[in-house]
């Protein structure tokens, strides 16, 4: 693909963020940080992709993403968000969170403050008690982590301790963490749940419990549309796309197969929730297109012999339906391309804003796409 540039990197890369642009901007993003795993020397990256729009002569992509600063980070990188346009928060195999400062003046990376060991198994003091935490989400100044001891944090970026914890919050890993509206949060966990917590609760206790039939396969990734907060998508390690509607019944809307190993992130666009993306294990990355009516055009669901299963679905009485939530959304409502068809090793991050998608992978690259629509 043409509109694709590459950089090789050296290093696996398990997190790719853009970030976010200032309030008033319509121009696209510019900058994105990227985290790296199962290095010897992990480090937090922050990009700059400057002007990769310019193309050569005869028709081919110029420019590859510059590396502004990066910095070493203790740990693999599990999960990372913008906390603001200067400060990211990080999560790591150590239990840790940090928040990282991005100094533009200087094109610099300092820690900032950190929290030791936010997530550990047995003893916080233990030399080797740490628990990863496997996820992050900020709303500035409130931070939620979640980890591999089921254990759930809020914090204030500007408060030196937990500002409330909730320690047994579930029994199996939770993987991942999104906010469903400022007072709840939605959690992810190893045995196929999907919780929904209120923070307005002082019980320790999730307020909705759903779950996937049957083989308790263990989620990975959730996402909630921006627009309809009551759509969810989640991603586990069968590859399945479920899609959930929070206001009825306790499971899916509808399962969709999708990648043929582990989907490790999934992604409602933020400004055009009709796009969805997710990635894989197997090396694939999907972008899922609901905006038009496709009956015309070539489907690429059906390709590598794979099929499509869904719950039965009571027709929300609303006057827009989202195409999410129809019966079978992939009839004559949704295009699924693969990305990158050619890719062998796993993509273990994705990130969407605004016409541009930035990835990265196990082959020590980083991908920018800077003409998503085009």
């Amino acid at each position: 693909m043409e509109d694709v540039c590459a950089k090789f990197v050296s290093q696996k890369v398990s997190k790719a963020r853009w970030r976010p642009p200032p309030a008033a901007a319509l121009r696209p993003p510019d900058c994105f940080a990227t985290g790296s795993w199962d290095n010897e020397d992990n480090r937090i990256s922050i990009w700059s992709v400057g002007d990769l729009g310019s193309v050569g002569l005869n028709g081919e992509y110029q420019g590859e993403p510059q590396l502004l600063c990066d910095i070493r980070h203790n740990g693999d990188v599990m999960d990372m968000q913008f906390l603001d346009q200067e400060r990211i928060v990080v999560a790591s195999s150590t239990g840790d969170v940090t928040i990282f400062r991005h100094h533009q003046n200087n094109q610099t990376l300092s820690a900032n403050q950190r929290w030791e060991k936010a997530h550990y198994h047995v003893d916080r003091g233990a030399a080797c008690g740490g628990a990863a935490c496997t996820g992050v989400i900020c709303n500035n100044p409130e931070i939620v982590t979640v980890g591999e001891d089921g254990r759930i944090n809020f914090f204030r970026a500007d408060q030196k301790d937990a500002v409330r914890t909730i320690d047994n919050a579930d029994s199996s890993t939770l993987h991942a963490v999104t906010f469903l509206r400022t007072t709840e949060i939605l959690t992810v966990n190893s045995i196929g749940q999907l919780k929904i917590w209120d923070l307005r609760q002082q019980r320790n206790e999730p307020s909705q419990i759903f779950s996937l039939t049957g083989d308790r396969v263990p989620l990975h990734c959730v996402d909630r549309h921006p627009n309809q907060q009551h759509i969810v998508a989640t991603g586990g390690q069968d590859g399945v796309l479920s899609i959930w509607d929070i206001r009825q019944g306790t499971m899916p809307v509808s399962l969709l197969n999708a990648h043929e190993a582990e989907m490790w992130e999934v992604h409602f666009h933020p400004s055009n929730p009709d796009h969805l993306f997710t990635c894989s294990e197997d090396g694939s990355l999907w972008h899922w297109d609901t905006s038009t009516s496709v009956s015309e055009k070539p489907s690429f669901l059906h390709q590598g012999g794979k099929s499509s299963t869904f719950f039965a679905h009571n027709t929300i009485n609303q006057s827009v339906v989202s195409a999410w939530l129809s019966n079978d959304p992939t009839k004559d409502r949704m295009e699924i391309t693969n990305l990158i068809p050619n890719q062998t090793l796993s993509v273990n991050s994705l990130d969407v804003l605004g016409p541009c998608l930035v990835y990265g992978t196990d082959a020590e690259a980083i991908y920018v796409n800077r003409h998503l629509f085009a």
